[in-house]
C-alpha cells in the first residue's frame, strides 16, 4: 500500500471517524446537559428573543452601522465563510472525492474560474481575520494560541488545495490530505467548532435575554 493510498483509506477513515465522534458528543453534551431553569417570571419570550438575536447579528449592530471598522470585518468574515463554504462542496476535485467517500452530490462543480475566485475570497478573508489579531489591541488580549493554530492550520490546508487543484502531483495530493485529515482530528477540540455550535451559543444568548425582556 502506497503512502496515497493509505491516506485515502485508512486514514481518512480514522480521521473523519474522530471528527463526527468528537464533534457529535460536543453537540450532545451543549444540547443535553442541565441548567437549573429559572425561578422568575418571564418578562418576554426566549424564543423570539434568541431568533432575534441569531438573525440580527448576520450584520453589525444598529449603533455600529456608520462604523468603517465594522463593516470591514463583518465583508471579511462573509468573504472567508463563504469562500470557504463553495470551496469545501463544490470545487471539482472535493466534488468528486466527498462522491467517492462520503455521498453522491446531486450537484455539478464549479467551473475553475469558480474555484479560484471563491479561494480568492476565502483567502482574503482568512487573512484580514487572523491579521486583525495581532494589530487590534483588544482582538489580541483575547485571542488564544488555538486560535492562531485553528487560522494557520486552515490557510496552509487551503494553500496545498490550490497547489494540488491540477491533480498532477500525488505528492501534493497526499500533502494536502494528509493536512486535511489533521485539521479534522484537530477541529473537534478547537475553537473551529464555532461552525456548528455557534447558532446555540447566540441562541441561548438571545433566549435568557428575551426572558428578561432584553436584547442581546
Amino acid at each position: 500500500m502506497t503512502l496515497l493510498e493509505l491516506l485515502e483509506g485508512p486514514l481518512w477513515i480514522a480521521s473523519a471517524s474522530i471528527f463526527v465522534a468528537f464533534a457529535a458528543f460536543r453537540l450532545i453534551v451543549i444540547l443535553f446537559t442541565g441548567r437549573r431553569e429559572a425561578e422568575a417570571r418571564p418578562a418576554g419570550s426566549p424564543f423570539l428573543g434568541a431568533l432575534r438575536t441569531i438573525l440580527g447579528h448576520f450584520l453589525p449592530w444598529r449603533r455600529l452601522l456608520g462604523n468603517g471598522k465594522a463593516w470591514f470585518v463583518t465583508i471579511a468574515g462573509y468573504s472567508f465563510h463563504i469562500g470557504l463554504f463553495v470551496l469545501l462542496l463544490f470545487a471539482a476535485p472535493h466534488v468528486e472525492f466527498i462522491r467517492e467517500k462520503i455521498v453522491n452530490l446531486p450537484w455539478d462543480p464549479i467551473p475553475r474560474w469558480g474555484f479560484i475566485l471563491s479561494a480568492q475570497f476565502a483567502f482574503a478573508g482568512l487573512i484580514t481575520l487572523w491579521l486583525r489579531r495581532f494589530v487590534d489591541p483588544v482582538v489580541r488580549l483575547i485571542s488564544r494560541p488555538d486560535d492562531h493554530v485553528a487560522a494557520g492550520l486552515t490557510f496552509i490546508v487551503m494553500l496545498t488545495g490550490c497547489m494540488a487543484l491540477g491533480e498532477q502531483s500525488a505528492f501534493l495530493r497526499g500533502l494536502h490530505l494528509g493536512l486535511v485529515e489533521l485539521w479534522l482530528i484537530y477541529f473537534p477540540f478547537s475553537s473551529l467548532m464555532h461552525t456548528f455550535t455557534w447558532p446555540f451559543s447566540r441562541g441561548f444568548t438571545g433566549a435568557m435575554a428575551g426572558r428578561r425582556g432584553t436584547r442581546a
